[in-house]
């Protein structure tokens, strides 16, 4: 029998342990169909069937219990013993790729990014700007930011930013054209700048107040998701638009543009960083959480008078 790299049979007793393909994926950091390439390339060399596997189930077959049951403490003892000698003390180095929407990119994210990288000069940052939900792990991340409502169960996740808010803005011409909105229907039938991922419709604007939901489709003059283009729009007169209020700040101080209907925009809580559920990070990940955290604290402190 040729000799069977131990790579696949960390993925056969993944696998088998989490009885679930992409749950061994996203403990091992790679793709669901590299873990299949893997399995079957142990199967194959051992001439034997190790797991059953439908489209909703995974278990090893009497042969895959007893080659589990063989191998596990092995493995064991190669991981503490990989472990112990990754422990020891050195600089974070490496390569530390994040995947996040734009608001969080540009409103939270871009704040650290200089004295993060200051302090660990050996690492590389890559963030990858991505409107779409995506499976992290799958694409190759080592971390993601998502906000609460659309976070995986099974990720381990930090607060990245304080609470948010969306505001619906409109410049002081079109509001003196228009009339002030005074309730969310008044907007229909408003020229409105929309928003829409690729592939999809325009996204609803969703307010609420006391507990109670609205939902408008805008009535959209201009759609993208280049939110700086929208805000210049918004600026020049050309409609109303629901943004975060981390983009419409300045020209709200400004008096560029003008809020409406803020008692229907509440704050929510503010985005995550999230990563896979493993013992041990990359040094560069660990470093940025433990970064994170230090940050976050230093922005929840009272500040002196």
């Amino acid at each position: 029998m040729p000799a069977i790299n131990l790579r696949d049979l960390t993925a056969f007793a993944s696998i088998a342990q989490h009885r679930s393909f992409r749950g061994a994926a996203r403990e091992l950091r790679v793709s669901v169909s590299t873990l299949s390439e893997r399995l079957r390339e142990l199967e194959s060399q051992m001439g034997v069937r190790l797991l059953n596997r439908t489209t909703r189930s995974v278990a090893p077959t009497e042969a895959g219990e007893r080659l589990l049951l063989r191998i596990e403490p092995a493995l064991r003892e190669i991981s503490e013993a990989a472990e112990a000698v990754g422990a020891a003390p050195g600089e974070p180095s490496g390569r530390l790729r994040i995947n996040a929407p734009a608001p969080a990119v540009q409103l939270v994210l871009a704040p650290m990014i200089a004295p993060f990288l200051k302090r660990y000069p050996k690492i590389t940052l890559e963030i990858v700007d991505e409107p779409l939900l995506i499976d992290i792990v799958e694409a190759g991340f080592d971390a993601g930011v998502r906000y609460e409502e659309h976070l995986a169960k099974d990720m381990v996740a930090i607060s990245l930013g304080p609470p948010q808010r969306y505001v619906i803005v409109a410049s002081p011409g079109l509001l003196r054209e228009r009339g002030v909105p005074e309730r969310p229907r008044d907007l229909l039938g408003a020229p409105c700048l929309a928003f829409r991922f690729p592939g999809r419709s325009v996204t609803p604007w969703e307010l609420e107040r006391n507990g109670r939901v609205t939902k408008i489709v805008p009535e959209a003059r201009l759609i993208g998701i280049n939110l700086g283009l929208q805000l210049q729009a918004a600026m020049d007169g050309l409609g109303f638009l629901m943004t975060f209020e981390g983009y419409a700040r300045a020209a709200i101080a400004s008096g560029q543009l003008r809020t409406v209907l803020d008692e229907w925009c509440p704050s929510f809580s503010g985005p995550l960083l999230y990563y896979p559920s493993r013992r041990q990070n990359p040094s560069s990940l660990d470093a940025f959480i433990a970064f994170v955290k230090e940050w976050r604290a230093r922005e929840s402190a009272p500040r002196g008078r």
